[in-house]
């Protein structure tokens, strides 16, 4: 579970590192189709969380439908 910190960060575990570490977080919209055509209707949004400590990045999607 991730809990916030004084500077707007979050701490969660960091599989890298092991422990709970700082980490950056935000949302992402990406595209899941690999065609051209009609690729912007493919955009899901992710959670993207990257370690302060050791710059791992790990992704959630957020809509599993």
């Amino acid at each position: 579970m991730a809990t916030s910190i004084d500077d707007g960060g979050m701490v969660e575990l960091c599989e890298e590192c092991g422990r709970e570490t700082p980490h950056d977080v935000n949302i992402r919209l990406l595209t899941e189709s690999k065609k051209e055509q009609n690729a912007e209707f493919s955009r899901e949004p992710y959670r993207v969380s990257t370690c302060r400590i050791c710059g791992t990045e790990s992704t959630l999607r957020m809509n599993n439908a």
